[in-house]
């Protein structure tokens, strides 16, 4: 029997019953999108999360000194990079780099009369462009010199928590280059505001000439910070950036927990996937049985006429293959609206939850989607042939029917 024949059959049956065919469609259309938003939300995510650590933090590739270790950040003067203005020189000839900046970290202990919070310092070079994002946010009075002896740069939310505001006196206390503590009283220029929660309560900024005196490291510094005019680089210019006693790490390396958290996130959101497929096929399954049921004496009639089973079990799947493909076609669409209309806009999710997830990685305070094609489309097969998996039972059934049983049916 020809397929357009089949599908003939399947469609007319598929309109004896408009509302429950309808409402079959709709479930699969809400459940695509549903589906297709949370890809977009875990896609929008990743790629947020990442590019802001990389604005903020890391840059796309980093030289260290192979010794160096991160978590503690060390001051010791093996640890450091000797030569970090021959290796800026050597950056900023390459094509690839967009920005290349210095940069010395410290842990340290800030404190008023009233308050004392751990935080990072950041000694950096004020003029490079890779600080840009501090620069832009300055929300109360200025930002750094190069040749600042006093000045020190910090979030608006760590004043807030400390009561303190732009020209009043701080103290500092961080390790040195000996393993002693140091402490030191300086005045706050000025407040910034990146819009991410965590960082801001967490870090604060002096010109790098007088990190390095302060910490006593000399002209040296803890690592040598690249922006990339293209991210798909990395690899090579870390690659030719390797040296003896270096360590060249791109942006992989440097937001590995960042990208182990959501992997293990995805894992999750991949499980909440299935289930919403598997409800969807179940509906579609359902009301197929429910179809067969009630055509028994038709699909007899058919059968005593001399529709093979096979022919019986395809036109059940055409139909459930007419729903699929319908409800899959407004659920693209649906999907694709919100995602697109969100990536704008934005979902917000409040300082709170962007201050918890912020101690790990940077968060902002909205959180965006991202409209990815392939994702879509993969959702959507996957979505199909589920739904397809499921109908075999109505199918099978349908076509195990006997020709003299089905026609002495009700």
């Amino acid at each position: 029997m020809a397929l357009s024949k089949l599908w003939t059959i399947a469609y007319r049956d598929l309109l004896r019953n408009r509302r429950r065919s309808f409402f079959t469609a709709l479930a699969v259309a809400l459940g695509l999108a549903l589906i297709i938003f949370m890809s977009g939300m875990i896609a929008g995510m990743l790629e947020s999360a990442i590019q802001d650590n990389i604005r903020l933090n890391t840059g796309h590739v980093q030289i260290r000194a192979e010794s160096y270790e991160e978590e503690k950040q060390s001051l010791l003067w093996r640890d450091l990079l000797e030569d970090a203005d021959l290796l800026l020189t050597q950056v900023n000839g390459m094509s690839e780099v967009e920005a290349a900046t210095q940069v010395l970290w410290a842990s340290g202990v800030l404190s008023n009369i009233e308050e004392s919070i751990g935080l990072q310092v950041k000694g950096i070079d004020p003029s490079s462009p890779i600080h840009d994002p501090v620069r832009q946010g300055i929300v109360a009075g200025e930002y750094l010199a190069p040749d600042d002896r006093n000045g020190i740069l910090i979030g608006q939310r760590l004043a807030d928590e400390m009561g303190v505001t732009v020209g009043q006196r701080v103290s500092l206390a961080a390790g040195n280059a000996n393993g002693d503590a140091e402490e030191a009283v300086f005045t706050v220029r000025g407040l910034f505001a990146t819009g991410f929660p965590g960082y801001d309560e967490s870090t604060a900024f002096l010109p790098l000439s007088r990190a390095q005196t302060f910490t006593g490291t000399g002209d040296r510094a803890s690592a040598v910070v690249i922006l990339l005019h293209e991210q798909e680089d990395a690899e090579t210019v870390a690659a030719a950036l390797v040296g003896p006693g270096l360590a060249t790490l791109d942006w992989r390396d440097l937001n590995s927990v960042l990208l182990t958290a959501i992997e293990t996130g995805i894992s999750f959101y991949y499980l909440m996937y299935g289930i919403v497929i598997l409800i969807v096929a179940v509906i579609i399954a359902n009301t197929l049985l429910m179809a067969v049921f009630e055509r028994t004496r038709e699909i007899g009639i058919l059968s005593a006429l001399g529709m093979k089973a096979r022919h019986i079990r395809l036109m059940i799947l055409v139909e459930a293959a007419t729903l699929a493909l319908a409800g899959i076609a407004v659920g693209i669409l649906l999907g694709s609206i919100i995602v697109t209309y969100l990536s704008r806009t934005g979902i917000p999710i409040g300082e709170s939850s962007s201050q918890l997830m912020g101690d790990a990685m940077t968060f902002g305070t909205t959180m965006y989607t991202s409209f990815v094609p392939a994702d879509i489309l993969t959702l959507s097969a996957w979505m199909l042939a589920i739904v397809l998996l499921v109908s075999l039972y109505p199918a099978w059934y349908a076509s195990r029917m006997e020709p003299v049983v089905a026609l002495q049916a009700l």
